[in-house]
């Protein structure tokens, strides 16, 4: 996989911004991967830790290249940190035991929760979040028809005299 440019320069200084603002509150930030070009809208992947309840960072979102990792006590705390954000758009839960990892799933609270997969979009899933991710669901169904012609148009025969 190569690593693309976010969508403009000002999205890429934005995440840098916000990648800064995190360490300042506390925040741990290790760089990762190849090092990113020095021109354009690139950011150099980033993985953010010790973000406790103090630190703001936690609860927002970074578009770009950021991930930040959480240290649960046990299965309880894990579920209380997902949880814990104004967002809801997906998640994945990851085990061993799949009909236990469908238990926890089930209480998590976000639009879309996989098993063994990470988030994905799929014509034939449902997708949408909850919270200030999103309201409803798009795709399959109702939202499929959104993509397709429903009926002829019209073609008017316009006369034009040059």
């Amino acid at each position: 996989t190569t690593l693309a440019p976010l969508s403009s320069q000002k999205a890429a200084d934005d995440l840098k911004v916000q990648i800064a603002a995190a360490i300042a509150h506390g925040a741990k930030a290790e760089e990762v991967g190849p090092a990113v070009p020095n021109k354009g809208a690139f950011v150099q992947p980033t993985i953010l830790t010790g973000m406790d309840g103090d630190n703001p960072a936690r609860l927002w979102e970074f578009f770009g290249p950021v991930s930040m990792i959480f240290r649960a006590r046990d299965e309880a705390d894990a579920i209380r940190i997902a949880n814990d954000t104004p967002f809801g758009l997906g998640g994945s839960v990851f085990t061993k035991d799949e009909k236990h990892g469908f238990e926890v799933a089930s209480q998590i609270a976000t639009g879309m929760v996989f098993v063994n997969h990470p988030t994905k979009v799929e014509a034939d899933l449902p997708f949408g979040g909850i919270k200030r991710s999103g309201y409803g669901r798009e795709l399959l169904g109702l939202g499929l028809k959104e993509f397709v012609n429903h009926k002829l148009i019209d073609v008017v025969k316009i006369d034009a005299h040059f």
